[in-house]
């Protein structure tokens, strides 16, 4: 996967705080997805998202084909690569998430950063 450029410091604002993200990944045929909303956090330069319901979420399986899709939030919508990551980037990006949806249920944010959603992270890169 190549990336043209990495996130303006704008870009990287306006999408780490907006609420929620819009999300389609490009399927086999090239065409994308519909776009599903979801929870979207900043960890230093990098966006990351998860599934709450892991792996076996439809939007999810979707990002499985090409690794490419198109997000949407705070204004910016951008072309994207999704990068599995995995390892010690998952605890920074829990407490992102809990940082920033604290207010919602424990039972909500035990969700999103369960290891089962952990599974599921990707920092999405500009393509």
């Amino acid at each position: 996967m190549t990336t043209t450029a990495p996130w303006t410091d704008d870009e990287l604002d306006r999408v780490g705080s907006a609420e929620e993200l819009d999300i389609a990944s490009r399927r086999g045929d090239g065409e994308l997805s519909g776009r599903r909303t979801i929870w979207v956090v900043r960890v230093g330069d990098d966006i990351y998202v998860r599934s709450v319901n892991g792996p076996t979420s439809a939007w999810f399986r979707g990002t499985r084909t090409r690794h490419e899709g198109r997000v949407e939030a705070g204004g910016v919508e951008k072309d994207v690569a999704f990068e599995d990551v995995d390892g010690e980037i998952n605890a920074a990006v829990d407490t992102a998430y809990r940082t920033k949806y604290g207010r919602y249920s424990a039972n909500t944010i035990e969700r999103i950063t369960s290891a089962t959603a952990g599974s599921t992270t990707m920092r999405l890169l500009p393509r």
